[in-house]
């Protein structure tokens, strides 16, 4: 059988995983207890409705994952939101038109709410339906008391079979991918240590490190970690496990370029800084799990202090022998070499060195924040405020004002999908209740399952929904006559069939999920009251009606979903970090005051960190999955962090100690600059992989072009220490930069 053009061949499974099962066990003797215990025990079947459908809203529909403890504290935590909810939908039943504006506000608060981090996201899908099955007829406020009722119970119920059946240990959560990351950086690290002290390990022995580094760096990507276990809130302990990753994959690099160097020349200083940046990302590896120390920046900073006096000192040395051999004319000395790239090689060492140690420094303060232990005063500039590290000086309730305050704007992915799915839900509960369908909520229940942030993605989802849907309610139709009126058969029949459906759906697609369920809520509405064969064609045609709404909303409304704004904000990022980094290179020659180019630059890594991780929420065709967008971003937070350091670090206008000096440190500027600008042009345009390396290129030809030129001795102008800190660091992004559109490492050089 031939395989369509450009789609990926997925494995074809033949069971479930055995979590699944385990979830849908817990879930099916969850709903059925308490349909069960309200219908046939106590004979109050609105409660057992609720309790019924309270159990498959969070424990089938939502998304709680983690250890059991928190799934129970995660669905305890729900009740008063679930108690509003039916409170809400139960009042504004009296009338259609309120029902469905109360369907667009709960439809856009509850979705829109999911900006707030993943484990809101999990949950929307299971709150949004618990107000929309009481906002349908009847109007009955007078059986509030029983709906709260059952949905309590229900909850409760799943709540205690998250806790005692199959309890799951938690999965490995960010902190642990951390850890081991920045354990495995560490070994490396003392390898390059051993390397600039002169003791070069065997090759084997480095090559196996830095995989195993590769690969656990590699772990972190957002790609790689499940949905749930991403630390995206807008909480201070998020933000801090994010910026740790980010240090970490800052510092790799660095720590990989000490190693290429230190194999030309050792360099006994940079050795012991070596050593203590090694020192300094175990104790973030173990200060960032909740069980170990809290790491501590006091031995880092003192060296790096140290290491930075002692290589300005040494190059204070050489000029000054360089003056006393060469002559008045700065002419080389009879017998003398000139300095070439073997000499530029210990420079250039120490600024990656340098590099890597402000990078564990960095990742030690994140690890600091992650735990809630005390920071020193913000050290940023006021003119270059907010620093690295502002939200650990803010309250919780006003980081979580700024997320959403900040994400209330059409540009935003989140608002974008809030508004299309409240006014979706808006218009499938007025048209059901226009036209009268007998179970309309099956209409929102389909337009909310079935609608995705983008028309393709929605196509992808119907067809086998609405395939599944058909020969669900044909089978139905075909149990109800021949079963007839025999409650006794529907009830025994409910729990496996409510166990296939919820194991066979997650496991072999929307087709075998939509199919089962129907007959599920076939057998569970036979048992409330006598149903013909009419129910599966009510069914069949909400289903549609509902799938329909949902596509339509999806071509009307950012028909590209997150892929097409991350392609715009991704260009944009390069763009915002083209003008901070020149702006950098123009503060530290001193040929320009700062502007707020670097703030821009932090804010718009932010935003495309975001779009990113809601377009690894959508579902793609591989053909079409663009350019490497993780090595993107990468490229705009090393950009903003690389500025920030070398602003600590480098004086204004100490990078260049003679005109022409800071004129060919612009121009190299511009040159990078013209190479992100080409990259974001290339986004923008869809162009092929390959079109900015010409850019790419150039830039790094100049810059070595200008290191080898600089290598030269001038008499008492030789390269200053912080000229040669700015070039690492745009050698640096190039090398970030072509790894857009090119998976192979850079060249070593």
């Amino acid at each position: 059988m031939r395989r369509s053009r450009g789609r990926a061949e997925q494995p074809r499974r033949t069971r479930p995983d055995a979590a699944v099962v385990h979830r849908a066990v817990r879930v099916t003797l969850a709903a059925c207890a308490g349909f069960y215990t309200f219908r046939y025990g106590l004979h109050r079947p609105v409660s057992a409705t609720y309790a019924l459908f309270a159990a498959v809203a969070l424990g089938a529909l939502a998304r709680v994952e983690g250890a059991a403890r928190a799934r129970a504290r995660t669905i305890l935590w729900t009740l008063p939101v679930a108690w509003g909810l039916v409170c809400l939908g139960t009042l504004l039943a009296v009338r259609d038109w309120a029902a469905a504006l109360g369907m667009v506000g709960v439809g856009f608060a509850v979705s829109y709410g999911t900006v707030g981090g993943p484990r809101l996201m999990g949950l929307a899908t299971g709150l949004q339906l618990l107000y929309i099955l009481p906002c349908f007829p009847p109007y009955s406020p007078d059986t509030l008391p029983q709906r709260l009722l059952g949905v309590t119970a229900g909850l409760l119920l799943l709540a205690a079979a998250e806790l005692l059946l199959w309890p799951e240990p938690a999965p490995p959560d960010y902190r642990s991918r951390l850890s081991r990351a920045a354990a495995a950086l560490a070994d490396l690290t003392d390898l390059a240590a051993d390397a600039c002290a002169g003791r070069a390990a065997p090759a084997g022995a480095v090559t196996e490190a830095a995989d195993r580094c590769r690969t656990r760096l590699d772990a972190l990507r957002f790609s790689r970690v499940p949905l749930m276990e991403r630390p995206a809130s807008a909480g201070a302990v998020d933000r801090a496990l994010t910026h740790c990753a980010v240090a970490l994959r800052y510092t790799g690099p660095q720590v990989h370029r000490v190693l290429l160097l230190a194999r030309a020349r050792p360099h006994p200083a940079a050795a012991r800084l070596t050593a203590a940046t090694a020192r300094a990302l175990r104790a973030a590896a173990a200060g960032v799990l909740r069980t170990g120390p809290v790491p501590e920046t006091g031995q880092v900073d003192r060296e790096l202090t140290a290491f930075d006096t002692g290589r300005a000192a040494d190059r204070a040395a050489d000029r000054a022998a360089d003056r006393a051999a060469g002559g008045a004319d700065g002419s080389e000395p009879e017998g003398r070499s000139p300095e070439g790239p073997a000499h530029l090689a210990r420079p250039v060492l120490g600024t990656a060195a340098l590099d890597a140690a402000e990078g564990a420094r960095f990742a030690v303060r994140a690890a600091r924040v992650s735990r809630h232990a005390a920071l020193p005063p913000d050290e940023t500039p006021a003119d270059q405020r907010p620093g690295p590290f502002w939200y650990a000086y803010d309250p919780a309730p006003l980081l979580w004002w700024r997320r959403f305050r900040a994400n209330l704007t059409p540009h935003s992915v989140a608002f974008q999908n809030a508004l299309r799915t409240a006014l979706a839900l808006g218009a499938a509960r007025l048209i059901a209740g226009t036209l009268d369908l007998s179970h309309g909520f099956w209409v929102l229940l389909a337009t909310l399952t079935l609608m995705r942030t983008s028309a393709a993605d929605t196509r992808m989802t119907l067809r086998p929904a609405l395939i599944g849907t058909t020969v669900g309610a044909a089978a139905t139709a075909a149990l109800l006559l021949g079963v007839g009126e025999r409650p006794l058969v529907y009830a025994l029949a409910l729990p496996p069939m409510m166990l296939i459906a919820f194991s066979a759906g997650p496991a072999f697609g929307p087709a075998w999920g939509q199919g089962l369920f129907t007959v599920v809520v076939a057998l569970v509405f036979t048992q409330l009251a006598p149903a013909g064969w009419r129910l599966a064609e009510a069914r069949l045609v909400n289903v549609a009606a509902g799938a329909t709404i949902g596509i339509l909303a999806g071509l009307c409304a950012w028909p590209r979903g997150g892929g097409q704004d991350l392609r715009r904000r991704a260009a944009g990022m390069l763009d915002d970090s083209a003008e901070a980094l020149r702006e950098t290179v123009v503060v530290v020659t001193g040929t320009g005051p700062a502007a707020d180019a670097l703030h821009r630059a932090r804010r718009s890594a932010l935003l495309t960190e975001a779009m990113y991780a809601q377009y690894r929420s959508e579902r793609h065709d591989p053909a079409e999955d663009g350019p490497n967008w993780q090595a993107a971003l990468l490229t705009g937070q090393h950009t903003v962090r690389g500025a920030e350091l070398l602003l600590a670090r480098v004086p204004p206008g100490t990078a260049a100690t003679h005109p022409d000096d800071a004129k060919a440190l612009l121009r190299h500027a511009d040159d990078v600059t013209a190479a992100f600008r080409r990259q974001a042009t290339a986004l923008r345009a869809r162009e092929p992989a390959g079109t900015a390396h010409p850019a790419l290129t150039r830039a790094r030809a100049a810059l070595t072009a200008e290191l080898d030129r600089a290598a030269e001795p001038r008499g008492d102008r030789r390269i200053p220490l912080h000229a040669v800190d700015v070039a690492v660091w745009l050698t640096g992004l190039l090398d970030d930069l072509q790894q857009i559109h090119d998976d192979r490492p850079p060249p070593p050089g």
